[in-house]
């Protein structure tokens, strides 16, 4: 990492910064110091003010009190144009991009003045072969992987020159070696002597990458700590206050009747959702997790989709849900057979943004007959049903019934998923379960999934996170090139086979005795 031999003062520095929304102080007197040539972390939970402070930084919000210096000096930012002019580049967690447009269009669209497209294209390449972010100028956004577009994000504000990038979740949805990929290019930021600001859940990456850290609980500072002279508990009982506890693996039990069979299932690409399908066939049976690994792109979108319903199939019978062939079905017939499913995007996928969480709570639970008969909204169980969710899933949020957009993501996934499980499926289809989930949503959300496995619901989780899939899926599959491997028992395979497999190596990841 980038070294510095002395100390130099902060490029960006918050002093004591307050912002409130009516009765909630989302950041109560919070200071910050982000230097040239480090890479500063900040920690904190789903909910601890991580995001309100990044936007007062930035200048999409105002603080109610406290000031901003930039180089020591004063500075004001009304609106997030004018901290760019001065060198403040943000990668937000959720997207800001046109699907309809290609990615040099986008590009242009973040970045000051006019220039041609096809010099933009060539500025693009240029910095794809500096930092290995895989970005073709000429795709269509809405073609592109989650990860692919996190990547875009990335290069856009990197082309603005900045000397204070803040990096919101970066590798969420990378794979590790892309992960790699990005450190270097901090790396390569911060030795060039600029400031980098890193937000991220996984703190093995920040105890790697990160000279500070700065950690947020409730709204408040509570420590500045050198990360690698932390452990992963250290840090994660800084954020939360106490221990974090590990997903516990049920107790072994017998497994019930199929709930998803998945018979020689194949999917033509259709050029805006990820590569098409061959010959894919699954079975999970009641009280079991299968987990599917594999790299951003290679088909996990279109198997979600035509699971959901969201894509359907002529084969009636390629796709089973507790013994009803469901190929043709859409995702409302499909939950009437008490399936349900979590996509990958929170926000304008699992819920309308501007929405109120109540009303996101129809999305899913129309069809059940309790909530809308005869064509009317049923208020009353409406709400019933949304405060159920929000206290039995820690759904954390200010004022009584806010647009979804207002909820930070831990909290926002611990509703979507909450709002599947009280239908008390089945059978959950659920895609990047804890993307950008902080450590102790995310030990709630896998702990509740490993619940409803042991009262017998089938539970199929899409997952870049290998770790996770290895901490509590029953037995791992892997996707590649729009093919799936049979799934293996975790017992029986490895980080190694799963890694071979996720690069072509179709069977290896049944090779190897070593367990996980």
């Amino acid at each position: 990492m980038g070294e510095t031999s002395h100390r130099p003062k902060s490029l960006l520095e918050a002093v004591e910064l307050t912002k409130r929304f009516g009765s909630l102080v989302a950041n109560d007197r919070v200071s910050l110091a982000i230097r040239a040539g480090e890479t500063h972390a900040l920690l904190g939970e789903n909910g601890a003010g991580k995001s309100t402070l990044v936007k007062m930084l930035c200048g999409l919000l105002q603080p109610d009190s406290g000031e901003l210096l930039y180089e020591g000096v004063p500075v004001v930012f009304p609106d997030p144009a004018s901290s760019r002019a001065r060198g403040v580049g943000v990668v937000f967690q959720h997207f800001a991009l046109f699907d309809a447009m290609t990615v040099v269009e986008n590009v242009a669209l973040g970045l000051p003045g006019h220039q041609p497209l096809s010099v933009l294209a060539a500025r693009i390449d240029a910095c794809v072969h500096r930092y290995g972010l895989e970005v073709e100028p000429y795709r269509r956004v809405g073609e592109l992987s989650v990860g692919e577009r996190q990547r875009v994000e990335i290069v856009r504000c990197l082309l603005g020159d900045p000397r204070v990038l803040i990096l919101d979740e970066p590798t969420s949805v990378l794979t590790p070696d892309e992960s790699e990929n990005l450190f270097r290019t901090v790396d390569l930021l911060t030795a060039e002597g600029r400031a980098v600001l890193f937000i991220s859940h996984k703190l093995d990456e920040v105890r790697r990458l990160c000279h500070r850290a700065t950690v947020l609980r409730g709204g408040r500072f509570i420590a500045e700590v050198d990360p690698q002279q932390e452990s992963f508990a250290s840090l994660a009982r800084l954020m939360v206050g106490a221990d974090v506890p590990r997903t516990p693996r049920a107790a072994t039990h017998a497994l019930g009747e199929p709930r998803l069979l998945v018979r020689h299932l194949n999917l033509a690409g259709d050029g805006s959702r990820g590569s098409a399908l061959h010959d894919i066939n699954l079975e999970i049976r009641a009280g079991e997790i299968v987990g599917i690994a594999g790299v951003a792109g290679n088909g996990q979108t279109a198997l979600f989709d035509v699971l959901s319903g969201e894509r359907t199939v002529q084969d009636r019978e390629s796709i089973v849900i507790s013994t009803v062939p469901a190929g043709g079905f859409g995702p409302t017939e499909r939950r009437a057979l008490r399936a349900g499913f979590v996509p990958e995007e929170r926000l304008g996928h699992a819920a309308a943004p501007d929405l109120c969480l109540s009303d996101n709570v129809l999305l899913t639970t129309h069809g059940d007959g309790q909530i809308v008969t005869a064509d009317i909204i049923r208020r009353s169980p409406l709400f019933a049903r949304f405060k159920q969710i929000v206290k039995g899933f820690d759904v954390r949020f200010g004022g009584k019934d806010p647009k979804a957009r207002r909820l930070s993501g831990g909290n926002l996934q611990k509703f979507v998923i909450g709002r599947e499980v009280l239908r008390d499926p089945v059978l959950i289809v659920v895609d990047q379960p804890t993307w950008g989930v902080d450590a102790s949503a995310a030990a709630f959300i896998r702990t509740t999934l490993r619940q409803r496995a042991a009262e017998g619901c089938a539970v199929l989780v899409v997952s870049q996170d290998l770790d996770e899939l290895l901490e509590f899926a029953d037995r791992i599959a892997v996707m590649s090139e729009g093919r799936l491997t049979e799934p293996v028992p975790v017992e029986e395979t490895s980080r190694e086979a799963i890694g071979l497999a996720m690069g072509g190596a179709h069977r290896a990841a049944g090779e190897g005795s070593h367990a996980a």
